[in-house]
């Protein structure tokens, strides 16, 4: 069983210490005008990604095959699912369900730990 999990772990987290406690906002920074993305793990069925965005940048309007959960680690974020919007803060977190139209906009900086999740 130590094995399997080994090697689990050895495939599906990448680009991130092991064994250490990790500070998730410090792992991505800002840049002017840009979105920053770090990949932390893509499998078949799940992506775990961290984000930092400038102010006044997003992620058009589209739609995932599976849940995707937006937790905001710093700033807030306007999160559109399906014409609705949200602000989301720090420390909050909200699921863009499956086939449903969504997208997110930096009203000012934020940082983000996207999760997707697909059947």
């Amino acid at each position: 069983m130590a094995e399997l999990i080994k090697n689990l772990t050895d495939v599906t987290i990448k680009n991130i210490d092991h064994n250490k406690v990790l500070d998730l906002t410090g792992l991505v920074t800002y840049q002017e005008g840009q979105v920053v993305s770090r990949t932390l793990s893509h499998v078949k069925n799940i992506s775990l990604t961290l984000f930092a965005f400038d102010a006044g940048e997003g992620i058009s309007t589209h739609s995932a095959p599976g849940d995707a959960m937006v937790q905001v680690l710093d700033g807030v974020a306007e999160v559109n699912i399906n014409g609705e919007i949200f602000n989301v803060a720090a420390g909050e977190a909200i699921v863009m369900p499956a086939n449903v139209p969504h997208g997110l906009e930096a009203r000012e900086r934020f940082k983000m730990l996207l999760t997707l999740i697909k059947p």
